[in-house]
């Protein structure tokens, strides 16, 4: 997908929250071999390998448009790669990931083959947005679904693959992992209004929508969904309650 690194980071405090809490969740070690999943631009990227000494922590990501900000970043012990999330391979001793595999269908089968990868002693340490039932989603498979985009859309919408936290703990127990946390948070975000929700998904969301959409026709969906978010959120300001998922496991020595 082609990601504008500018527009992401248009709410760049209130997207790397969450990764503070999640690094919290990692097992600090030195000298590990850590691949971060969806690293962006590497900002994020950086500060996990600042808070493992004398590891090796790689950054993958699909968007050479985020890489090429990412580059500037690396250093002998951090490296970025091209790649997608669903092909990495190797072992590792840590495998992160923030934010980023909500984009991947089928966790079914992408978590176990994650947790696959993880040494023994290792962790695997996920957070993914899981607020695909808030209106400022829904609306946007509505419109979807209505012409002239459906048609234009060949009838496709993207159904969000994220699981419910019990669903993610009963994947990772049957895997083997141990001192498993598993847990949902709302991150309270305050909008200037229903325009600044609709620039936030312009950022995430909608961008797999644009990328399908002939040109003609993506000007027009954006404004029949700020209009039916203006709508649905009247009140000045708008609040914004962001749900996310954050799992953590490790593999038996």
């Amino acid at each position: 997908m082609p990601w504008n690194p500018d527009l992401y980071h248009t709410f760049q405090d209130e997207r790397s929250a969450p990764f503070d809490d999640l690094l919290k969740l990692v097992k600090r070690r030195e000298g590990l071999r850590v691949v971060d999943l969806g690293c962006g631009t590497g900002e994020l990227t950086a500060r996990l390998a600042e808070y493992l000494p004398g590891s090796s922590v790689v950054g993958i990501d699909s968007s050479a448009e985020m890489l090429e900000r990412a580059e500037k970043l690396a250093r002998p012990n951090l490296r970025f790669e091209k790649a997608a999330i669903e092909d990495v391979a190797g072992t590792w001793d840590l495998i992160f990931s923030n934010a980023a595999i909500h984009w991947i269908d089928n966790h079914q089968k992408l978590v176990p083959r994650l947790f696959s990868l993880i040494t023994p002693g290792g962790q695997l340490a996920v957070q993914l947005p899981s607020n695909h039932r808030h209106p400022a989603h829904t609306i946007i498979i509505e419109i979807a679904l209505e012409e002239p985009f459906r048609t234009a859309l060949g009838g496709w919408f993207r159904n969000s693959p994220v699981l419910s936290i019990t669903e993610y703990a009963e994947l990772l127990y049957a895997q083997g992992g141990i001192e498993l946390t598993v847990f949902e948070k709302i991150y309270p975000h305050v909008l200037e209004n229903a325009d600044a929700l609709a620039k936030w998904t312009s950022g995430t969301a909608l961008i797999p929508y644009f990328e399908r959409l002939p040109e003609n026709l993506k000007e027009a969906f954006f404004e029949i969904y700020r209009a039916r978010l203006r709508e649905k959120f009247p009140a000045l300001p708008v609040f914004y309650p962001f749900q996310r998922t954050f799992f953590s496991a490790m593999r038996p020595v």
